[in-house]
């Protein structure tokens, strides 16, 4: 009953001592708090936002949400048509897209090369698609910004990866091999192992995904008469799951059928390559380091407030302390005082994360050269941090009052030290 009696008492004095406070005191240390808990959120959110705008570009543009690929030692997919059809016949698929895939090399400005000249050519991924279906998994068309988007009657059409033309490349480096003077209506010399076609390009990929940057896209049906194949078996084939599918039930059901025994099956998680995972697990490290700093500056401002404050009220703490009131009451005022300025500053950073920053950025991406950087803020994680946030601003507000109120009663009202 004691310790309920210190709690009201103690919540009480914290109540008049706030109402009381100077407006503008309690405005900045509520604002500190504001920035305290963006710094914790928005720092950390925004580092492994960055690369997780990378792999959901990927993800919508390119993997979609399950990839089957050719396993390791083989160039494609045994049995591509039965398994198209299996896809298909899940109800929690929304489209499917299969793939032919080779190696290439491609070669401009060879009718005007003269024999003493250095060939203009470049390595790329061929990908052979059905235009309609491959649009309805990636909506690849909305990254064709030059030209057109391919038609399923184009002959020797072909749409290019923007790395693949020098006027697009941000580096002059030769290793990084591109065409020269080769835009919308060029015509182009691609070669499939033995075989040669030329071909015109009918539309320029812009994208920040390295799979559609760095690669070329034509005709199926095309595509098959270079490669000498008719079995209709594909070397990738990406799956769009209707909204709300857990992709690693799909990916799992799929194992439960068999498919992992002819097939690569991955979800887009899956496929990342590891060097993203260890940086978003960097990014991850480096944002809590940073929020740490904020997390301490926090509870040293909340220190020296409670400090000076006590300080100032110390005659009036002896006086409580002389009429009868307990220390412990009085301390827990201040404990109750942290935790008010913790409390409102996480609930208005809050509502500033959830209502505007996390919708706003999500609407307008941050415009990063490799991805569009989104703000990450996982609810529990965040909901963590206001926990620490409380907790550290807590221990930071009562140590000062232990400092003060453990003095003397009589050496407080008489304000000896």
């Amino acid at each position: 009953m004691a310790s309920f009696l210190t709690i009201r008492i103690g919540f009480f004095l914290a109540i008049r001592q706030v109402h009381r406070a100077s407006i503008w005191t309690t405005s900045l240390i509520i604002f500190v708090m504001v920035l305290t808990f963006l710094n914790l959120v928005v720092v950390s959110g925004i580092l492994v936002g960055l690369i997780q705008g990378a792999v959901d570009q990927a993800r919508f543009e390119f993997t979609s949400d399950v990839i089957i690929s050719a396993p390791d030692d083989k160039q494609y997919i045994e049995n591509s048509p039965n398994l198209l059809a299996l896809m298909r016949s899940f109800p929690e698929v929304q489209a499917v897209s299969g793939r032919y895939g080779s190696g290439a090399v491609l070669e401009a400005n060879y009718k005007t090369r003269k024999e003493t000249e250095k060939r203009n050519t470049a390595n790329a991924q061929i990908f052979g698609i059905d235009p309609a279906q491959e649009d309805a998994v990636t909506h690849l068309s909305e990254s064709v910004t030059e030209g057109d988007y391919l038609l399923p009657t184009d002959y020797d059409q072909v749409i290019i990866g923007q790395f693949l033309l020098s006027q697009y490349v941000p580096v002059d480096d030769p290793n990084f091999a591109a065409l020269d003077n080769v835009g919308v209506g060029s015509k182009i010399r691609i070669t499939v192992g033995d075989v040669t076609r030329e071909v015109t390009v009918k539309g320029i990929i812009k994208s920040k995904v390295d799979a559609l940057t760095r690669n070329m896209f034509m005709v199926d049906s095309q595509f098959r008469s270079m490669i000498g194949r008719n079995d209709g078996n594909v070397a990738q084939i990406s799956v769009l799951l209707r909204p709300g599918t857990d992709p690693a039930l799909v990916r799992d059901k799929l194992k439960q059928s068999g498919v992992d025994g002819y097939a690569k099956v991955q979800t887009y998680v899956d496929a990342q390559p590891q060097f993203l995972k260890d940086i978003i697990n960097t990014f991850n490290m480096l944002g809590t380091v940073f929020s740490s700093m904020g997390l301490v500056v926090a509870s040293i401002t909340i220190f020296i407030v409670v400090f000076i404050n006590a300080i100032t009220r110390r005659k009036y703490i002896g006086i409580m302390k002389g009429i009868g009131i307990d220390g412990s009451a009085i301390r827990m005022s201040y404990v109750f005082q942290s935790a008010f300025y913790a409390l409102l500053g996480s609930a208005i950073g809050l509502l500033l994360v959830y209502g505007f920053l996390v919708p706003f950025i999500d609407e307008h991406p941050i415009d990063f050269p490799f991805s569009d950087g989104i703000l990450v803020a996982p609810v529990d994680e965040t909901l963590f941090r206001v926990g620490l946030l409380v907790f550290s601003t807590i221990i930071a507000g009562y140590i000062p009052a232990w400092m003060i109120i453990r003095k003397n009663t009589l050496d407080s009202i008489l304000g000896r030290n």
